[in-house]
């Protein structure tokens, strides 16, 4: 007899990543339920967004990070906890953390990485306490002794692909092409709804329990020299290639108030220090995602490309 399925909680389920992780569940055969903050009912955005998770089977709750009743209510209903709100509020968890523990029901619990892995980035002195607000919520994770899986996805496909790596433009170049560092450092991107979906398939899989889940699909780890030459290929015409050397993006990003600067911070970790990939991903941390789950299907980078034409 199969086993059942995990029951599974989204936080910040009206977020960009969120709505995939709530369809993800679902269409995985998950019970879902969504914890909701009583604003978002009457967000008109938002609210056809619920209206469409409620439809779909997922139950709401009312609840939020900062109140610790309605945490707990929902938290004993669930097996699972994905936290999926922007990564600058990550210290946000805390409450959520010591509800988990008090609870000591919960099998896994997914925080909001989704991005680089914490523990590996090189920009620590620039990034604005970014990387180290997220390594805090590790380390309480961790103390505490809650059963964990970190999602590491890299770029989000929605983000910086659009521009072609471009900062400040809206969709690709025609004409020419800013390549920074000599444009051979590899990045990764994942499309939204594939993140989630292999987030989901590690939630009842007892190989990726306190572990983490990297994804580096084949296809969509690209150079900005790679990136360049797909794109070429696709519109029929060459770019103008203007490469801007390290330390130029470094001064652009001193010189760039924050948050303003935010992309350049990005690409200056991603495709000048390689952040997501310089290192080997080593058995006794983790596993890449498409080795581990190869029959999921996601879209590559040169896919997401074709829809930009």
């Amino acid at each position: 007899m199969a086993a059942e399925k995990s029951r599974v909680l989204v936080i910040g389920a009206t977020g960009r990543l969120g709505q995939h992780l709530i369809t993800a569940s679902l269409d995985a055969g998950h019970p879902t339920f969504a914890l909701v903050r009583e604003s978002s009912f009457s967000d008109p955005h938002k609210s056809i967004l619920l209206h469409s998770f409620s439809d779909a089977g997922a139950t709401l709750i009312k609840g939020s990070l900062d109140d610790l009743t309605s945490l707990h209510e929902a938290i004993k209903l669930v097996d699972v906890v994905i936290c999926a709100i922007p990564g600058s509020q990550c210290l946000d968890q805390q409450l959520l953390i010591r509800a988990i523990k008090e609870a000591g029901c919960i099998k896994r619990f997914i925080p909001t990485e989704f991005g680089n892995d914490v523990d590996k980035v090189q920009i620590r002195d620039i990034d604005n306490g970014f990387y180290g607000r997220k390594a805090e919520i590790r380390r309480l994770i961790e103390k505490e002794g809650i059963p964990h899986t970190y999602i590491c996805c890299n770029f989000f496909m929605s983000y910086l692909l659009p521009s072609l790596v471009q900062p400040g433009l809206k969709r690709p170049p025609r004409d020419r092409m800013n390549i920074f560092g000599d444009g051979n450092v590899r990045g990764v991107f994942v499309k939204e709804s594939d993140v989630a979906t292999f987030t989901i398939s590690t939630i009842d899989d007892p190989k990726t329990l306190n572990k983490i889940l990297y994804l580096r699909p084949p296809g969509n780890v690209v150079t900005l020299n790679e990136l360049a030459e797909i794109w070429e290929s696709k519109i029929q015409k060459k770019l103008e290639k203007i490469y801007i050397p390290d330390e130029q993006l470094l001064k652009m990003i001193q010189e760039t108030p924050f948050p303003e600067n935010w992309d350049m911070i990005f690409i200056y970790s991603g495709f000048i220090k390689g952040d997501n990939t310089y290192y080997s991903i080593e058995e006794s941390s983790g596993f890449e995602g498409t080795q581990l789950y190869p029959n999921v299907k996601y879209t590559t980078v040169s896919e997401f490309l074709d829809s930009l034409l």
